[in-house]
């Protein structure tokens, strides 16, 4: 079983990647930084995050498990005093793979060559300033004339992220779907919109046709680009998923209740 450690730089989170490598070393596990089986992160979501990117390439071999030393997370349900129970169970195999749905966004530009992204929890489209005017199709059929502050399409592990924030609703993580919601729609006697967030099953897809735009902003999970000339934007569920180790009975709605609710 090889092993890579990702980690969040402060004091806390490197001295329990220092403890959690001593206790793999010992249990015969090796450190592979490049072609890991398993992938730990010690931080928060957003360190998960970075490591999804970081290993974008073996989504098919490698699995992921995450370790908090903040607040409780979604990717990052395990506390550092449960370290070793961890280690145990990843050396001796006690762990099933729970697999989730990604997003692949192609982004097309004047004069340039298609981008292609894979999203773990959501992408996001607006302008650098002012109103973004963007056509919506679905399934290639114009749906709606979108005027407002941005556009954003979710996984299902990332409706409970910024989706949530935008009112959208949260879906389990193993369905099969995308969810588009909207950040500050204009509704009035010109301009209407659904008002709702939308739900499209796996073989759907949406796409995205700016209406006037010159400097657009793309957001990728966390990542942020500025783009120009952008002429269109695809959305569809990915042939890839993402897997992860699960070593204990913590439900997804027990995440929800703990992280919302509790």
């Amino acid at each position: 079983m090889k092993y890579a450690i990702r980690t969040r730089h402060d004091l806390m989170s490197q001295e329990i990647r220092n403890h959690l490598k001593e206790r793999f070393d010992t249990l015969g596990l090796s450190e592979d930084n490049t072609e890991p089986d398993i992938v730990v992160t010690i931080g928060g979501d957003g360190t998960l995050l970075d490591a999804f990117h970081q290993y974008v390439d073996r989504l098919d071999m490698t699995a992921f498990v995450g370790i908090h030393t903040g607040h409780l997370g979604f990717y990052a349900d395990w506390l550092p005093h449960e370290i070793n129970a961890l280690a145990e169970g990843i050396a001796h195999g006690k762990y099933s793979i729970e697999t989730y749905p990604l997003i692949e966004v192609r982004m097309s530009k004047l004069n340039a060559e298609p981008q292609k992204y894979l999203v773990l929890n959501e992408a996001t489209f607006r302008l650098a300033s002012g109103t973004l005017a963007v056509d919506v199709y679905l399934q290639n059929e114009l749906f709606e004339c979108f005027r407002g502050d941005g556009l954003c399409v979710s996984t299902p592990t990332g409706s409970t992220a910024y989706n949530r924030s935008l009112g959208g609703a949260i879906i389990h993580p193993t369905i099969e779907v995308m969810q588009l919601t909207e950040m500050a729609s204009i509704n009035n006697r010109v301009f209407r919109t659904i008002g709702s967030p939308l739900i499209l099953p796996k073989d759907q897809t949406i796409k995205l046709i700016p209406t006037g735009a010159k400097k657009c902003i793309l957001t990728i999970d966390h990542h942020t680009e500025l783009h120009e000339d952008v002429t269109r934007l695809d959305y569809e569920l990915s042939g890839k998923k993402v897997q992860f180790a699960r070593l204990k009975a913590s439900t997804f709605w027990n995440r929800v209740h703990n992280s919302f609710i509790n």
